[in-house]
Order: structure tokens, then sequence, then C-alpha cells
């Protein structure tokens, strides 16, 4: 087009598109493109804040490793982590939550009423629960992957002093749907702002501070995978999480307990529990595959 104008440049970019664009492709391009476009024209964006935005962007790609994801942040501290979350949850499900950028694959498998906490420092707290279909029936062999920070706010792939793989796990679920586990209490923690969403996080006058949490990827054949995290019902953090991610249905409560002899001996750390330790019981349900 030779005469490209600020009214017709976005029909312009959709003609570019060639016929073996695919329908989704070009629905999604088109949709992108056209709030690209109007979010220009509404704000009337220069070009000192078009450069900041690049040099924002450029940053984030410099920072992204194989350890850290510094656009998987920014996209949880804007929301649109969590907004993608919401709208792809099945209401009779679960909700999901967000992954966050320290998700690691290879984690070990942990034996049914396994301890995660090891010598962790940190206060014991024995996890356990069951997984079902939407209408309440056990899901037998569903596989559970659980990571969480240590009692210091650090991911092992933040932290030198903790193992490759220092909290985390694999779970299979016993023919009742059930899980257990032994592991110690994360605390809350701040995102990282030492880059690129660090600098927008401080220009807005936000806090990059989570609510503790365990993070789950509950999976089993014929259903939905779910993503999500718990969070304790008394965390300081539960109203202002800086990434969105606190839903109802998924908040736990600690159960403080001091009594180790009511401790069932599935749990293979029963006998070298720290006092007092926490209780928590968490369900997840699954929702089945579309047809």
């Amino acid at each position: 087009m030779r005469n490209v104008t600020s009214d017709n440049l976005t029909q312009a970019f959709l003609d570019y598109c060639g016929p073996d664009t695919s329908p989704r492709l070009r629905f999604i391009l088109e949709h992108l493109v056209r709030h690209l476009h109007d979010f220009v024209k509404e704000t009337g964006l220069t070009h000192d804040e078009w450069r900041k935005g690049i040099e924002l962007l450029t940053s984030a790609g410099e920072m992204t490793d194989s350890e850290r994801n510094e656009f998987v942040l920014m996209s949880d501290v804007l929301g649109l982590s969590s907004l993608v979350d919401m709208i792809n949850s099945k209401p009779e499900a679960t909700s999901s939550s967000v992954l966050g950028p320290f998700h690691i694959l290879g984690a070990p498998e942990l034996a049914f009423g396994g301890d995660l906490k090891g010598d962790n420092e940190g206060a014991t707290v024995i996890v356990q629960g069951t997984v079902s279909d939407a209408n309440g029936k056990p899901i037998a062999g569903a596989g559970i992957e659980l990571w969480q920070t240590a009692d210091n706010g650090l991911y092992s792939n933040q932290d030198p002093a903790q193992g490759e793989y220092n909290l985390r796990a694999h779970l299979t679920t016993k023919n009742d749907g059930q899980y257990a586990l032994t592991t110690v209490r994360p605390a809350p923690y701040t995102v990282p702002d030492d880059g690129p969403v660090g600098e927008l996080l401080h220009a807005t006058g936000r806090h990059p501070w989570r609510p503790s949490h365990l993070h789950f990827i509950v999976s089993a054949p014929g259903f939905q995978t779910l993503v999500t995290e718990v969070f304790p019902s008394d965390d300081p953090y539960l109203d202002e999480d800086a990434v969105f991610g606190v839903r109802s249905d998924l908040i736990m409560d600690y159960v403080e307990e001091t009594d180790t002899s009511l401790v069932p001996d599935l749990f293979e750390a029963k006998d070298r529990l720290t006092v007092p330790f926490y209780k928590v019981d968490f369900d997840f349900k699954l929702a089945r595959e579309s047809a």
C-alpha cells in the first residue's frame, strides 16, 4: 500500500497476511494489532515513551535465561498471567493460578507420605488431600508436581546454597486419589525486582511481595492439567499479591499441632517432626478434557 495512514494502517497489516495464515492466528493477530494501534492513538504515545517500552522489553530478553524468565514475571505483575488463567479455568474444577518464573522440569519422585523437608530450616508442614473429578470421584495415579521456596523465601534455582531440586518433587496419588507428604512451611517473598519488572513496580509505587504458597501441577489422563498454587489464610500479603494469583478456593488453613503421636505412621518423618508442626488438608478437582 502506497498511502498508509493512521486510519488504514491496521487494515493494511491484516491485508499483508498471506492466504496460508491459519484462521486462529489471523484472529489473534487482528485483535492484538487493533488493540496496539488503538493504544498508541488513545495515549498519543511519544517517541521517547515508545523507546522506553522497547528498552524494557529488550532488558527482559537480556535477563531471561533457563532459570529466570523475566517475560513471565512481567506477564505476572501486569495481571496478564492471571487473566489467562481465569478465562481458561473451568468452574467445576479447582481454580488455576500462575506458574511463575521458577518452575523447572525433572523433579524427583517422592513416595506417598515421603519427606520433602529434609534438613531445610523452618516449621514442618504435613500436606495431604485427594485428587478427584468434578463429581468427587477419586482419581488414582494422578501426577502431582510440587515446588516451593525454602524458609528464606528463595527457590532452589535462586539460591546457590540449595540443591538443584531442593523442595521440588513429583508425587502419584493412590487408588483412593490421596496424596500425602511432609515439607517445610514456605515464607512470603518478593518477586525479583532487580530488573525491568522491578523498574516497573518501583515506577508505579507497587511492592514486590507475594504471600507464601505451594505450587502444584496436577495431571491425569483424560483430564485437563491444572497449574495452581495454594495460600495460607493467615498470610499478611493475601490481599495484595504482586502477581494477582490468589483465588478464594485456593486458600488453605495451617492447623498448628504439638502432639506427634497423632501423626499416622505412613509419614516417613513422623519421628523427627519439629514441634509445633502444622497440618494442611487441600483437595484438588480436575475438569475432564473436552471431547
